[in-house]
């Protein structure tokens, strides 16, 4: 039974997501850039993937984060580092599932996000502004990055998410579920972390698996 059961887990540990950048499998990438730093000891992403999921108008999906004029840095580092998450990151595979889009296989879905991590995301975005609630879909690409669409407003963020658990979990339609547990709980996992002390995601995607 208990060979089973590690047999079950394995296939949920350790490995990436088959989608648009991301590698075949993890392992150590030494040349990570900034906010992607933290899993250079073990990533799902390249050096490359990682600087570009800094820029504005970057190649990897030509998303704008500027679509309701220029997003305050202090938001802005909130959504790099989810993007890092979710290129980099080798703990994933207990949320990862089937997707029915053109440009990936698999998606992550109900990842539970520390309620630090989430509240703190809500916190330095609230007056930052969006025209739409569900990033993931409807957008108007006719100049082949996303605008708003047709018709639609820019309002504060803390009116389109009036909760930090609307933001983290209607933002991505779902990636994410906000989590009532906290850091280094190993229960939940940290978009933020301190790499000198390892990675903590590590000890949550086990728990789940």
């Amino acid at each position: 039974a208990l060979v089973a059961l590690v047999a079950a887990q394995e296939p949920l540990l350790d490995v990436c997501m088959d989608a648009k950048h991301h590698k075949r499998r993890p392992g150590p990438e030494g040349q990570l850039y900034a906010q992607c730093s933290p899993w250079k000891d073990n990533a799902c992403c390249t050096a490359n993937t990682s600087a570009e999921a800094h820029r504005d108008q970057s190649y990897l999906y030509n998303f704008n984060w500027n679509h309701c004029g220029v997003m305050p840095p202090k938001c802005k580092r909130h959504f790099i580092q989810d993007m890092c998450l979710y290129e980099c990151s080798p703990n994933l595979g207990p949320w990862i599932e089937q997707a029915e889009s053109g440009w990936r296989r698999e998606r992550i879905r109900d990842v539970p996000l520390c309620r630090e991590d989430c509240e703190q995301w809500w916190e330095d975005c609230r007056d930052a502004l969006t025209c739409k609630g569900n990033w993931h879909k409807g957008w108007n690409w006719a100049t082949g990055r996303n605008r708003c669409p047709w018709g639609s407003m820019c309002r504060p963020f803390s009116q389109v998410f009036p909760r930090p658990k609307d933001l983290c979990e209607r933002i991505w339609s779902g990636s994410f579920s906000y989590s009532p547990e906290r850091r280094g709980s190993g229960r939940c996992i940290q978009l933020w972390f301190d790499p000198a002390r390892g990675n903590p995601n590590a000890a949550v995607a086990k728990h789940f698996a």
